[in-house]
């Protein structure tokens, strides 16, 4: 009778903490799905029955009068906001408010991960902003484009070689996995100074532990919700994202690569370069990129996203060498996964629609026989089609599928709709998250918003969209530093598969395309294979 007792005494308990956990919202007319205790609104997801994006417009798609709902990420209330000028306020003009990112590491167990711009907080993120602006302009990546080029020109060999050993003049080809090469060898050279080519050497180390620290599979996943969830638990648990081994091996990288340029004073226009002067003070906003037409500073397309005051502010703040390696680990995640998801949903999508694929096949042509097969920063961003079709990729699939802040100070959010009767106070430590995939997709700013249309970023359309709904890289202050990198790495691949090849579905192709629930990272369910023929 007594253990009886005890047990109704417990449960009653713990539904009583789940009762307190979760009314958060329901005291200020905040909607939001029933929560399933523990889980919270995030089971669909946890039990795969769901993928990230799926659950994303579940959330928005229900409840379409709301300026902001709710959403428990097990224990956690986490807003998502609706409504776009709120999201200004938020990413812009109230940004000091939502100056951070939710921590997903701690410095002392995962220093990597932990260390690097995207995960450090208030006046350390903007000193370290500060820092690396100068790393980004366009100026420094003008100096990187021959590193991209031979890596277009190396993997282009090796599918000739492929196709023209096939039975049939074609192959198919796993576009994640060309892209993600491709990502790499670029990450290789251009951070790391290094020369790899991981599609002649498949099984590469580089490539290896790359693939290792960037793939987020449904273990990741876990792992993310729980140290974003239970920061106290993960850290006493000292639980990590990276093996040992990886960390081992970036550590060791970047170190020796720094000793030995050093040693014998190397200066090579990549990453690592760029690292060191930082480290020494030296790197300054110097972007005046003269153009062919002599019109001067130049953007890398239509979703570039500009650097704020914040980040054009100088600092002499000092920083270990784990901190720079800390930097370099970011670039290459980010650009490993991130860029080749981009990459791949357009080649995708250019087979789809081979309308589309002969005219920006003719565009890419007339530029190579114009320029005599010499690629430039300057010129591919004239290409105006071309930048057409990367931005509509952009918005179609974004790789980045929701933008997080933490609110650092109070914040007055205003009523969640026109029945409520409080205003919602957005308690410092509390998260909110942006849904760029949902605004992306939402008919109220892009027409028919599942249809492939390079059209909406015409000369004579784009002025017609939202810039706030349009988000692949970001909003704000805190948006991606890397833009103008991934845009042009993005151009040129594009650019070197479809001049010498016709890219088409094949019959590993699954359509219509669908998002598969197995993994944090767009992916497509039954992979992205496309047939591969050299033009004639």
């Amino acid at each position: 009778m007594i253990l009886l007792i005890w047990v109704v005494v417990f449960i009653a308990v713990v539904l009583l903490y789940f009762r307190q956990i979760y009314s958060r919202f329901s005291e200020y007319g905040v909607k939001h799905f029933k929560p399933i205790p523990f889980f919270g609104n995030v089971a669909r997801v946890i039990l795969r029955i769901d993928n990230f994006s799926g659950d994303l417009d579940r959330n928005y798609n229900t409840f379409p009068e709301e300026r902001f709902i709710g959403r428990y990420e097990f224990v956690k209330p986490i807003l998502m906001i609706r409504d776009l000028e709120l999201v200004k306020k938020i990413t812009v003009k109230d940004f000091e408010h939502f100056l951070d990112h939710r921590s997903l590491a701690d410095d002392k167990v995962e220093p990597l991960f932990a260390r690097n711009l995207f995960s450090l907080k208030g006046q350390e993120w903007k000193d370290m902003r500060s820092t690396l602006s100068p790393a980004f302009t366009s100026s420094k990546i003008k100096l990187m484009v021959p590193f991209m080029e031979e890596v277009g020109e190396q993997m282009i060999r090796v599918l000739k070689k492929k196709i023209k050993e096939s039975e049939h003049g074609a192959i198919d080809v796993d576009c994640k996995d060309l892209t993600a090469r491709y990502a790499n060898d670029v990450i290789a050279s251009c951070a790391f100074g290094l020369k790899v080519d991981s599609h002649s050497d498949e099984n590469n180390q580089f490539f290896e532990m790359g693939k290792t620290a960037a793939t987020f599979k449904f273990k990741q996943l876990l792992m993310l919700f729980a140290m974003a969830t239970f920061p106290s638990i993960t850290k006493r648990l000292k639980l990590k994202l990276f093996s040992n081994q990886t960390t081992d091996f970036f550590i060791n990288l970047v170190i020796s690569t720094m000793k030995d340029r050093e040693a014998r004073n190397i200066i090579r226009p990549d990453m690592i370069h760029l690292l060191m002067e930082a480290k020494k003070g030296q790197l300054t906003h110097d972007d005046k990129v003269s153009t062919e037409n002599g019109q001067g500073d130049q953007d890398a397309g239509f979703a570039t996203v500009e650097e704020s005051t914040v980040g054009k502010k100088n600092t002499d703040r000092v920083w270990s060498d784990n901190d720079l390696i800390a930097q370099a680990v970011l670039f290459f995640i980010a650009g490993f996964d991130t860029v080749s998801i981009a990459m791949s949903f357009a080649l995708l999508e250019l087979a789809l629609h081979p309308e589309v694929q002969d005219r920006l096949y003719e565009e890419i042509k007339e530029y190579n026989e114009k320029h005599n097969g010499k690629l430039s920063f300057n010129a591919i961003q004239n290409m105006t089609y071309l930048d057409m079709v990367v931005s509509e990729v952009l918005r179609l699939w974004p790789p980045a599928m929701a933008l997080d802040r933490i609110c650092v100070k109070d914040y007055n959010l205003g009523k969640p709709n026109s029945k409520a009767t409080k205003d919602y106070i957005i308690r410092k430590g509390e998260s909110l998250a942006v849904p760029s995939w949902c605004f992306h997709h939402d008919p109220q700013f892009f027409p028919n918003p599942q249809k492939f249309d390079p059209e909406r970023f015409s000369d004579e359309n784009k002025h017609l969209i939202n810039p706030i709904a349009y988000m692949p890289f970001g909003l704000g202050p805190r948006n991606c530093i890397g833009s103008r990198f991934a845009l042009c790495e993005l151009k040129f691949l594009v650019y070197h598969i479809l001049l010498h090849i016709e890219v088409s579905p094949s019959e590993k192709t699954r359509l219509p395309a669908k998002l598969s629930s197995g993994t944090f990272n767009p992916r497509l369910e039954g992979g992205h294979w496309l047939k591969f023929r050299l033009r004639a």
